[in-house]
């Protein structure tokens, strides 16, 4: 009989409780995608009422990608620390704030402290959803899970997206706000009372009344309990420090910087559509429209990801989707200005560009041991989002310099296929029996 609780979950099909947390990842993944994205709904808008330059915007664009950067790195190794869900709700209670709080700001100072606010708490969801995805998960179907959780982002951009859609026509941009506060606000009682904490990190970290707290989680999955908890593995509760060991260094840093060079590429899109639609002369509640279908693209992208990587290795999968996002923003700089061509060319590259960003998250929880999963995706992200705050900026100050569409596109689409070079230096290996506390590094196996 087998007395380990995680190998449990690992080999046991997947139970009720643990399907509804994994679709509460989904939504938890949906807040950042409706959050990220409020703010490019809102540009429009707010370049009106202040009268704000192309690369002023492109600051204010950029923000919360600083928060989510100190965010994901921060709260990324509390999630190690104090464990996945007390971190998940913090971070939302964080997020509920700055959402509310942006609808009073007076200028694009004080509305930029207030994305930093709310990217903080953004960043730290980012780091702990991943983790929780992959530790409820059974091993069959943790890159599904991974992949299902991802596509929440592009699923909440798409829903709130209708929903700004249809607010932008009759009220401000602070609106889009208002209903952001609302959303994540609903999360914060679901989260407290369905989301246990993960058996993963109770037996990995081992904190006081670990073996009653994994019976009574166990209990809920519809488990046996268990005598004692199994005897601890040679890396014990491990440090944040791990992922800068020489075991995970080289992994880290082409984790890292395969991450930064994507979400160049995907934050230009996503921040700049609605402006780059509005200066062809269609209203913004069309140029919200045009950034639904690149979302809805996304969401079908991460969705066939999710189900290739039952077939197929999720790292080869990465490269592929990389270099064909490349060529979507590149086509997408080439569109005539015509919504149903904008409309097509956005979903197309969001297709691409999303299931990148899957495959990422999936090689995040495959590449890391429980011990820094959430640090060691936190860290990625933050690294790359931290970066990343400089693709709107940049992008703006090329369109000031009198660069074209076409120009700018090709210039921001460079990042995916570098990335896809990156990730071709990933070495890979199988984290299931690690999960159980059985293997070594990930770093020393075979490649994926």
């Amino acid at each position: 009989m087998n007395t380990d609780p995680r190998e449990t979950l690992l080999i046991s099909p997947m139970g009720p409780l643990q399907i509804v947390v994994v679709a509460l990842t989904v939504a938890l993944n949906a807040l950042d995608g409706f959050d990220v994205m409020s703010i490019s709904f809102a540009s429009p808008g707010i370049a009106a009422e202040w009268h704000t330059t192309n690369t002023a915007l492109g600051v204010v664009l950029s923000m919360e990608l600083i928060g989510m950067a100190l965010g994901s790195i921060v709260l990324g190794a509390l999630a190690d620390r104090i464990g996945r869900r007390p971190t998940l709700l913090a971070c939302l209670v964080l997020m509920t704030a700055g959402m509310f709080l942006a609808t009073t700001a007076a200028g694009p100072v004080d509305l930029s402290v207030w994305r930093v606010l709310t990217g903080f708490g953004i960043g730290g969801v980012l780091a702990a959803v991943n983790a929780v995805a992959a530790e409820f998960a059974s091993t069959r179907m943790r890159h599904l899970a991974v992949s299902l959780m991802s596509i929440g982002y592009p699923v909440g951009a798409v829903l709130g997206g209708l929903v700004v859609k249809q607010l932008l026509v009759s009220h401000g941009w602070r609106a889009v706000f208002y209903f952001g506060a609302g959303f994540t606000a609903v999360l914060i009682p679901l989260v407290f009372i369905l989301v246990p904490e993960s058996v993963h990190w109770l037996v990995k970290r081992r904190p006081a009344g670990a073996l009653a707290r994994v019976n009574r989680i166990m209990a809920r999955l519809g488990h046996a309990a268990v005598d004692a908890l199994p005897a601890p593995d040679a890396a014990g509760g491990g440090s944040i420090a791990d992922i800068f060991a020489p075991a995970l260094l080289a992994t880290t840093i082409i984790l890292s910087v395969a991450y930064f060079l994507h979400v160049v590429t995907f934050y230009f899109i996503l921040k700049w559509v609605p402006k780059i639609v509005v200066n062809m002369g269609f209203p913004a509640s069309k140029a919200a429209g045009v950034l639904v279908w690149e979302n809805v693209g996304g969401a079908l992208g991460g969705a066939l990801f999710g189900l290739a990587t039952l077939r197929f290795g999720v790292k080869r999968l990465t490269i592929v989707v990389m270099v064909l996002s490349t060529a979507g923003v590149i086509a997408f700089g080439r569109s005539p200005a015509d919504l149903g061509e904008l409309s097509l060319a956005c979903a197309v590259t969001g297709f691409f560009a999303n299931a990148g960003i899957v495959g990422m998250y999936a090689i995040f929880a495959q590449a890391y041991p429980t011990q820094v999963r959430a640090f060691g995706t936190g860290w990625a992200i933050g690294i790359g989002r931290g970066g990343a705050w400089l693709a709107p900026v940049f992008a703006g100050m090329l369109f000031d310099g009198g660069h074209s569409v076409a120009t700018v596109a090709t210039i921001m689409a460079l990042g995916s296929l570098a990335a896809a070079a990156v990730v071709g230096l990933l070495r890979l290996g199988p984290a299931a029996a690690e999960m159980a506390g059985t293997a070594s590094s990930p770093a020393r196996a075979a490649s994926a």
